[in-house]
């Protein structure tokens, strides 16, 4: 019971710890107060990006195919993106990913991350300029291009002559994962000269259909300043309306995440921005980053370079990007605090799951090694409960003989425990050690896209999913699918078996309310775990099943005590 308790405190601290933060940051960081909307650059005001809007987004919703004619298009095609640029407005608005499919089913196609506006999933990337001397490419700018494939190693650029002496140019290259390379150039020909200021925006209809919670942020995300914000959510957009939230930040990355996917964009490192995000009160959400204002002068051309990512937040891919100088865009994915622990076992368990070819033996595998690091750990722990029961005849015989005088209760007890040489807050420091460590695999097994599609055995064919098999609705036979905690699966159910035979193990402690309520915890457990992911079941399940295994050793190797469950 005992080993019981001390699990549940871990998670409950755990809980804490995560929610805790979560309110004191919001509370006591907030994010940079919104600048004004404009710059002055030598006397001249430059106008940041406003909200952009689809052309026919205040019109009907229509069907993705009709949109995507309506438009000259470049082809996007590398080896894990498919879609095209839209020549009406410049626009990467069609962009599926090829090897993450929307379902398991062997039919299913392949995830759309961006769409087209008027669509009901409107959600592209757009470049520009704003200004006030000179006539700017907009959302509706038909551009032409110099070639109809963008492919790695094949880049595209599209131009535009506003008939007034200045050529506008957005060259787009993309490498053979995720990112997109945007070079937008200036010419000017004109008499005078110019001044501009480069920007780039995502804007997406409706928030994130992966909802946030205290272990997962989804929405506006990004690094401003080198720390990593994630503090602001759809609702915080909502409220603050057309002004939005905006950060002053050298270098840095702005986008939207959600549980796997992932849209950023990567302005130049070296130059001072201004990044944030906006709502217009109609569903519609937009980041967009402002590079410094810049001057073009008459007869001259300029270029300035940002990137755009759009694609999966795969850990090593989001590290290689990171190595390439993305600053923090490993934190696309909500680690928190253990990201130094947590990362070390994603990486032992992508070891493992690369060597064995199944993700759910590979966890059971991690659970393997997790239980031999802590095994020192669990020894101390049981060796100090199973002292502290040996004393308990003596501590009851204390509590009657002083039961009215506390003070001389105490004094005995501390004096009982000094003789015995026993510690009672000794089987707390496990607790302590093992919340990161929950922690971790918590978010590791709840976040990573790894695990998303792959399957176990038998009847478990998406880790990343709740147990499918459950006997609310007879195992299938009924049409329906339990929601939330009711949906309790086959390994719901031995989770809260297996945490309820390590309560039986252990020699009943406590009053007898005490006992009852424990006797509730075990299947309290099993309704917290019901609707989470198979993997992370199937973690606990294993690690109960040794935890048993582990005890009945200890129970057998320990004079005076008896195995409870056993012969």
């Amino acid at each position: 019971m005992e080993n019981s308790r001390n699990f549940i405190l871990a998670i409950v601290l755990s809980a804490l710890v995560l929610l805790g933060w979560g309110f004191l940051s919001k509370r006591f960081l907030p994010p940079v107060a919104n600048p004004p909307a404009t710059e002055i650059v030598r006397g001249k005001q430059v106008a940041l990006p406003k909200p952009e809007a689809a052309p026919d987004s205040a019109g009907t919703i229509r069907d993705r195919a009709i949109v995507l004619r309506e438009s000259p298009r470049v082809a996007i095609a590398t080896p894990r993106l498919a879609g095209s640029i839209a020549l009406r407005g410049a626009r990467i608005d069609d962009l599926v990913l090829l090897g993450h499919r929307e379902t398991i089913a062997k039919d299913s196609p392949p995830v759309r991350l961006l769409s087209p506006g008027g669509t009901a999933d409107a959600y592209f990337a757009g470049f520009g300029w704003s200004g006030d001397n000179a006539a700017l490419p907009n959302g509706d700018t038909p551009w032409t291009a110099d070639g109809t494939r963008l492919a790695p190693g094949t880049p595209v650029t599209l131009m535009w002559d506003n008939g007034r002496g200045q050529r506008f140019a957005l060259r787009f290259a993309v490498d053979r994962n995720y990112m997109f390379t945007v070079t937008q150039t200036v010419t000017n020909g004109g008499p005078a000269p110019l001044t501009l200021r480069p920007y780039g925006l995502v804007s997406r209809l409706g928030i994130s259909k992966d909802v946030s919670s205290w272990t997962m942020h989804t929405g506006p995300i990004g690094t401003f300043n080198g720390a990593t914000d994630y503090s602001v959510s759809f609702t915080d957009l909502d409220k603050a309306g057309a002004p939005g939230q905006r950060f002053q930040s050298n270098g840095g990355w702005i986008g939207f995440g959600d549980k796997y996917w992932q849209t950023a964009l990567v302005p130049a490192q070296n130059a001072a921005l201004d990044a944030g995000f906006r709502a217009d009160g109609a569903g519609r959400y937009q980041a967009d980053v402002a590079a410094p204002a810049i001057t073009v002068p008459a007869g001259r051309s300029v270029s300035t370079e940002q990137r755009f990512f759009a694609g999966a937040k795969e850990v090593r891919t989001l590290d290689a990007y990171q190595a390439a100088g993305v600053p923090q865009f490993d934190r696309a994915i909500d680690w928190g605090w253990f990201v130094w622990f947590e990362k070390p076992i994603f990486y032992l368990l992508d070891w493992l799951f690369v060597h064995v070819g199944n993700f759910g033996v590979a966890i059971i595998l991690l659970t393997c090694v997790v239980r031999l690091v802590m095994f020192p750990v669990a020894q101390k722990q049981f060796a100090s409960m199973a002292k502290m029961r040996v004393l308990q005849p003596k501590m009851k015989a204390l509590q009657e003989r002083h039961k009215d005088d506390k003070v001389k209760l105490q004094q005995e007890m501390m004096a009982l425990y000094k003789n015995e040489k026993a510690n009672p807050l000794a089987g707390c420091l496990p607790i302590f050690i093992q919340m990161p460590i929950f922690i971790a695999l918590y978010k590791v097994l709840a976040l990573s896209i790894e695990m998303r599609h792959q399957p176990f055995a038998l009847w478990i064919r998406d880790l990343s999913a709740p147990d499918p098999l459950t006997p609310i609705n007879l195992f299938g036979y009924l049409p329906f699918q339990p929601p939330g905690m009711l949906h309790l699966g086959v390994l719901a159910i031995l989770l809260g078996v297996t945490m309820w035979l390590q309560m039986k193990m252990n020699p009943a402690v406590g009053d007898p309310a005490q006992q009852q309520v424990m006797q509730f915890m075990p299947w309290m457990m099993m309704l917290f775990f019901a609707p989470l992911a198979a993997g992370l079941q199937l973690y606990y399940v294993a690690n109960n099943l040794l935890t048993l295994l582990q005890q009945h050793i200890l129970y057998a190797r320990t004079p005076g005590m008896r195995d409870p469950v056993g012969p």
